[in-house]
């Protein structure tokens, strides 16, 4: 089969297409040809080896893990002798290490695909809406008729917070610049601010959850804006310096925050079946839709991460396998 390979930490022209044998199937898995994939900034760490503090997990010379990618969506090839839930031909959608080749073997992470939407949009959607969802319903605690800002509405991430957040019963503003405006008011945003011309932090609204995709504003800020029992839910952040990275800047929001009245909390987003399965059903129901930016091929799998690099996609970049 053929996969995108990584053998060292680097630009993301060090990664190589290459012909590798496929996975072995495991008794309670089932190996699935990829369809589709999609690239997140996560990925883009990964290749790259920054934050070096990352490299603790991943590997502190070189990556262990030898195939990047997480989300795919495709058609089950077979199953183990201990699978039921599947059987070969289902369509599929979920999250797996490696996932940036033509077949992989998933146990756990997995469900079946909605009918009514293709593998690019299925694909589009583990990494970046699970971290929106659990920011928002488990981190950020939101209930219907609750105030929310999402700080960076228009990346991959934003893009499903702003969908989510409405489908929880929530009243959203959107923060975006002037080119997004339009897209965060089409995802179902109740206000949209472009923040190339006005300062969020200095508006006289309130919010009860403020997640904050974008990063890049200290506490001072970012409290001015809160209710006095608000959450402000920490996704993401500056590069910073290449040592901590984005992580500088959660822990120094998080530091500041101490003894305030608000919850802050920063956290790592886990793949559950459960989530998978929610996400399926709000995909179906059409509450929730992928914005998809741009889409690659497998070859084209380092322009993808360069793009991603730029810090400019809007939603989400698709890889075609």
């Amino acid at each position: 089969m053929r996969a995108i390979v990584q053998e060292r930490y680097g630009p993301p022209e060090a990664l190589r297409l290459r012909e590798i044998d496929r996975p072995a199937l495991p008794e309670d898995g089932v190996l699935v040809r990829v369809h589709a994939s999609s690239v997140n900034r996560a990925e883009w760490y990964g290749v790259t080896g920054t934050p070096y503090f990352a490299r603790v997990f991943a590997g502190p010379i070189r990556p262990k893990q030898s195939i990047p990618g997480v989300d795919f969506a495709g058609v089950v090839e077979a199953v183990g002798s201990a699978v039921t839930r599947f059987r070969p031909g289902d369509e599929v959608f979920g999250g797996r290490n490696g996932a940036l080749a033509e077949y992989l073997t998933v146990r756990k992470n997995v469900v079946h695909k909605p009918a009514n939407v293709t593998f690019e949009e299925a694909a589009s959607v583990p990494t970046a809406a699970i971290t929106a969802l659990q920011g928002l319903r488990d981190h950020g605690q939101v209930r219907p008729g609750q105030k929310v800002l999402v700080n960076g509405a228009a990346g991959g991430v934003g893009t499903f917070a702003v969908q989510i957040a409405k489908a929880l019963g929530a009243h959203v503003t959107a923060v975006c610049s002037t080119r997004n405006v339009e897209l965060a008011r089409t995802l179902g945003a109740d206000r949209v601010i472009d923040y190339t011309q006005e300062d969020f932090t200095r508006g006289g609204e309130r919010y009860d959850l403020l997640l904050d995709v974008a990063g890049g504003r200290p506490w001072s800020a970012l409290r001015r804006v809160l209710e006095r029992s608000a959450r402000l839910v920490l996704v993401g952040g500056p590069m910073g310096n290449p040592v901590l990275g984005p992580v500088g800047h959660l822990l120094r929001v998080r530091l500041a925050s101490l003894g305030a009245s608000q919850k802050v909390v920063f956290f790592i987003a886990k793949f559950t079946p459960e989530d998978l399965l929610a996400l399926g059903k709000m995909l179906e129901a059409g509450k929730i839709k992928p914005v998809i930016d741009r889409r690659y091929t497998l070859a084209e799998v380092p322009e993808a991460l360069g793009y991603i690099g730029t810090g400019h996609a809007r939603g989400k970049v698709v890889i075609t396998v």
